[in-house]
């Protein structure tokens, strides 16, 4: 007597990446220190590099035991040191020294470096709303062009991941650069779309070539923050 054929069943499963893809964790460096007029910050070519606010340090630390069993294969931080600072605790847990991939440090703001852009900001600075307005930053005097700042961050990413097949790395950089690697990621037509990414927060990219896959943004579970 024959049996019926099993119906065969179709299962959703969770994500897992392509075959050769990188997953990259994108930090944003702690809280950095206040910019105060009469006591600039340093420059590293021409860019503001404050250390890293007591807060910041605490982020550092929260990150640190957010990322430490995540299987990361690497650690990259930029030339400026609020992303070292910021990466050094994981660093110590996973027995890891950061390299640094200098093409992933913020944008540079031109004649708004070292805090005059927070100062503007607060101001209400006519600047700063046509900034928003033409969602580009080089509305700023003498700041780096947007087409600059997106083709070099671009072929950061690229070099990453293909130095870093079927690995996850952590990569520890600046609000502006988070901003834009997502909205590359999503194509968004509004390019500021991403910006304001949280001091401390972790963003999750999966690059399979090409393709680059959102897979978090601005995730701070680990930071304890209501929502805002």
């Amino acid at each position: 007597m024959s049996t019926p054929e099993q119906e065969v069943e179709y299962r959703q499963h969770r994500f897992s990446p392509p075959p050769g893809a990188t997953e990259i964790f994108l930090v944003r460096h702690g809280e950095s220190a206040p910019a105060k007029g009469d006591d600039p910050f340093d420059l590293v070519d021409g860019q503001a590099d404050p250390d890293l606010a007591p807060d910041g340090r605490d982020h550092a630390e929260r990150v640190g035991r957010r990322l430490a069993d995540e299987r990361i294969a690497a650690l990259y931080v930029t030339t400026l040191r609020r992303t070292s600072q910021t990466a050094a605790p994981l660093a110590a847990k996973l027995g890891l020294t950061p390299e640094v991939e200098a093409d992933l440090r913020e944008i540079h703001l031109g004649d708004w470096e070292n805090g005059l852009f927070r100062r503007y900001t607060h101001e209400g600075h006519p600047i700063v709303e046509e900034l928003w307005r033409e969602q580009r930053w080089d509305v700023i005097p003498s700041a780096e062009s947007m087409e600059s700042f997106g083709g070099r961050i671009k072929a950061a990413i690229g070099r990453l991941a293909a130095a870093n097949p079927d690995r996850r790395i952590a990569v520890f950089t600046h609000g502006g650069v988070i901003g834009e690697v997502f909205a590359q990621a999503s194509a968004a037509k509004n390019r500021f779309a991403f910006l304001g990414a949280d001091n401390g927060s972790i963003s999750h990219l999966v690059v399979s070539g090409d393709n680059w896959m959102v897979r978090r943004f601005n995730d701070t579970s680990h930071l304890q923050s209501p929502f805002g």
